[in-house]
């Protein structure tokens, strides 16, 4: 996935937010980290194509701009901080929405809703609502959302935020086994226990502009 001399802020009066930045994302698991307000999860959206640059291109693995409801539906794999659960819809119909979006058939949305469902620790709430369920389960409930694509772009924004350590293992275990047949996952993220999970490491602070009551700590 390549970004092209991109620009973006959402208001013409503001100082960019993204500035003229270029990068590659690779196959494999990038961690993007940074102080809050230097435009990680901006560029996150900017990937996903919920938001269009100001300037410069992004190119997708599969040749076309992000912005393409194809690309979104069956090629994208998106986890927001808010998680954005549908309230009134179990897990597993949760997970059977996204798979029936991408084109999946009834067989393949009942194999990959298992194995992720399993994998994260959560089958045992496959048939419960998101609110019956703690926050930690949530997050995993809607990483396995994300999963059951098995799309070749995966982005995930503060996956891990206010989990415990097992937890956190548990979720890098899967998307260690997710990234396995060459598929592209880039995270957003303050938490260290993700370090070791990363091919690469980019830290926004040293070329994106940070809020400026945070320049003077830095």
């Amino acid at each position: 996935m390549t970004c092209s001399d991109l620009f973006f802020r959402y208001y013409e009066t503001q100082p960019w937010i993204i500035e003229n930045f270029s990068r590659t994302f690779e196959p494999g698991i990038t961690l993007i980290k940074g102080a809050s307000g230097c435009g990680k999860s901006t560029l996150l959206r900017l990937l996903a194509g919920y938001l269009e640059p100001s300037s410069g291109s992004i190119c997708t693995p599969l040749d076309g701009g992000p912005a393409e409801p194809e690309f979104q539906r069956r090629h994208l794999g998106y986890v927001f901080q808010q998680l954005n659960l549908l309230p009134l819809a179990t897990v597993s119909r949760n997970l059977a929405l996204a798979a029936s979006l991408a084109g999946l058939s009834p067989s393949q949305t009942e194999e990959r809703s298992a194995r992720w469902l399993q994998l994260l620790g959560i089958e045992e709430f496959a048939h419960r609502l998101p609110k019956s369920l703690s926050g930690g389960q949530q997050q995993r409930a809607a990483i396995a959302r994300a999963l059951v694509k098995e799309p070749p772009v995966l982005l995930l924004d503060e996956p891990t935020s206010g989990l415990d350590d097992l937890n956190a293992r548990v979720i890098s275990r899967a998307l260690e086994q997710f990234v396995v047949s060459g598929r592209l996952c880039v995270i957003c993220s303050h938490d260290l226990r993700l370090d070791p999970l990363a091919h690469e490491i980019l830290d926004f602070n040293c070329f994106l502009p940070l809020e400026r009551h945070l320049e003077a700590l830095v």
